[in-house]
């Protein structure tokens, strides 16, 4: 019935992960299969159709580490027909795409190449008007730093279909590496986010506010500022002895993790890649580090290449949208 149904190879291949990953295989599996055949054939219906709506998902790949993104976000990546990643997203997560998905970077780098965001924006809507499914791979979280907003915002004015898909942070995910509490009973009960990056006519961070908080400050896109910010937290009255500590290429190979104080933290991290994305920790919490940092062989020792082969998360592990 779908071969005489439905022509498109894409669109069988797309009927058949909705089936077999969906909720008529869940029917079929709980056996009700009045339902499922019920949903599998307006499901074919739809395949049998003319045009397919696309979509697209703003998917957060994590700081870096390929293990550390979602369930949700892998299954996402292994459905689409489209994925348009950014500059740090890891190649052996990109690997986990489907062999026939146009994979297309759209990176951004600060002082180098980088794509326009209002060609992403182009892009993503005109491959999702093409009825395509587009995952949109975004280092970290989309929502936090990560022009997620801007991108969400471009497909409903053009009343695309879409779905955000949170990822772990770079505060969260480089600072549980280190060892480091963004928050702790008794030392912090805050933690500020901030972007060391201002936008065109802004007047860029409030470091009075910023330096009169006791809580936890994690500045992105901080290693190649990091003079200019202790400068100013200084400046407004943080204490010098205030523990920091500065993380770069966080969660990947190369992690390099510099602690210190605020008054010397500049002097510890010396030469460094400015082209590594960096985050720079302050606060007492970042004394906790020592104790709580990652140790040398603990945990699985597979290459992550071959963790992103792991049967659990293999398909047909795929959610019908």
């Amino acid at each position: 019935a779908v071969r005489e149904r439905v022509s498109a190879p894409g669109a069988r291949r797309r009927l058949w992960e909705e089936l077999l990953g969906g909720a008529a295989a869940r029917h079929v599996l709980a056996g009700d299969e009045h339902a499922a055949d019920a949903l599998t054939r307006n499901l074919l219906d739809l395949a049998a159709g003319e045009t397919r709506a696309g979509c697209a998902w703003l998917v957060g790949a994590g700081p870096g580490d390929p293990e550390l993104i979602s369930v949700r976000g892998l299954q996402v990546l292994r459905e689409a027909d489209v994925v348009l990643h950014d500059r740090l997203v890891s190649p052996e997560l990109l690997r986990a795409a489907r062999r026939e998905a146009d994979i297309i970077c759209v990176g951004k780098q600060g002082g180098g190449p980088s794509t326009p965001q209002e060609e992403i924006n182009r892009i993503l809507v005109e491959r999702v008007q093409r009825g395509q499914r587009v995952c949109r791979l975004k280092g970290g979280d989309p929502f936090i730093f990560g022009r997620g907003g801007e991108e969400a915002l471009a497909l409903a004015a053009a009343g695309l279909n879409f779905e955000i898909v949170p990822g772990i942070t770079a505060a969260s995910g480089c600072a549980a590496r280190a060892g480091i509490p963004l928050t702790h009973r008794g030392l912090s009960a805050a933690v500020t986010l901030v972007s060391a990056q201002a936008a065109a006519g802004s007047p860029g961070p409030d470091w009075a506010h910023l330096a009169a908080g006791a809580g936890t400050l994690a500045i992105y896109m901080g290693a190649g500022q990091v003079g200019t910010i202790v400068e100013n937290l200084l400046r407004h009255g943080r204490p010098a002895d205030t523990p920091a500590a500065l993380i770069t290429s966080g969660t990947m190979d190369g992690e390099r993790i510099v602690a210190g104080s605020l008054a010397d933290i500049g002097a510890r991290s010396g030469a460094r890649d400015e082209s590594a994305p960096g985050i720079l920790i302050i606060g007492a919490t970042v004394a906790l580090g020592d104790a709580l940092g990652a140790k040398p062989g603990i945990g699985p020792e597979r290459g992550a290449a071959e963790r992103l082969r792991d049967p659990i998360l293999s398909p047909p592990f795929i959610r019908a949208g």
